[in-house]
């Protein structure tokens, strides 16, 4: 599995004191490697076999296919081996674990596709990696609970996206699930993803969507399509 490593300031959010469990990284790097070492893949809780909805919002960007496509927190996601089968030809897909990294690039292979080892709030590798056209964010954000975090991953965003670039964002909205892999959550509504990017982006899409997850709970979204215009 190729490795590279990974900087930046906003309004943020924090949780209130008493609900911060926020873990360091090797905590956090050991925690979703058990989540994707003991529990298959179809029963995760975020485990989504047709990501259509974020198809969708990707397709709304008109993109060519080499244009380069990170896709933060990836996991084991499908949506790696959907844009792979449609031709996107320069995916780079995050994490923090490699358990999940391992089980993607098993799965796809290397080809078009550079998987990067990482920590998303503390980052390393991410900073040798050209910028990108279209960063993608499914449920990982609403997991950094502390203001250095937000600010760390918010300017990593603005650090490495490109002109014109697009961001999407699908995260857990103001009436969604407070916890989610055992870990609390930050709720999010469009007003506060603006916020945390700031005047430089303009807000392109934006809907609420109740995810039902493999155990059939209802896990309410809101998905929002934002483009730097500046």
């Amino acid at each position: 599995m190729e490795s590279v490593e990974i900087n930046p300031t906003l309004g943020n959010f924090d949780v209130k004191k008493d609900q911060k469990t926020s873990l360091n990284s090797t905590e956090t790097q050991s925690h979703w490697d058990q989540a994707y070492t003991k529990t298959s893949e179809e029963s995760l809780g975020w485990y989504e076999s047709d990501p259509k909805l974020m198809i969708d919002l990707i397709n709304a960007c008109q993109l060519p296919k080499n244009s380069p496509i990170l896709i933060a927190g990836s996991g084991s996601t499908l949506l790696l081996d959907k844009l792979h089968e449609e031709g996107y030809s320069k995916l780079i897909a995050t994490d923090i674990s490699e358990v999940a990294l391992s089980q993607l690039e098993s799965r796809i292979g290397p080809s078009g596709i550079t998987y990067i080892l990482d920590d998303l709030t503390q980052p390393k590798s991410l900073k040798a990696i050209e910028p990108v056209k279209l960063w993608i964010d499914r449920a990982v954000l609403h997991f950094f609970l502390e203001k250095e975090e937000q600010e760390n991953y918010f300017d990593l965003i603005k650090e490495k996206l490109l002109p014109d670039g697009f961001v999407i964002f699908a995260e857990f909205n103001l009436s969604g699930a407070e916890k989610c892999s055992g870990l609390p959550v930050l709720r999010y509504s469009s007003e506060m993803l603006q916020n945390q990017l700031g005047k430089d982006f303009k807000l392109l899409k934006s809907f609420d969507f109740d995810f039902i997850n493999p155990s059939g709970g209802v896990r309410p979204y809101i998905y929002t399509l934002f483009q730097r215009i500046s």
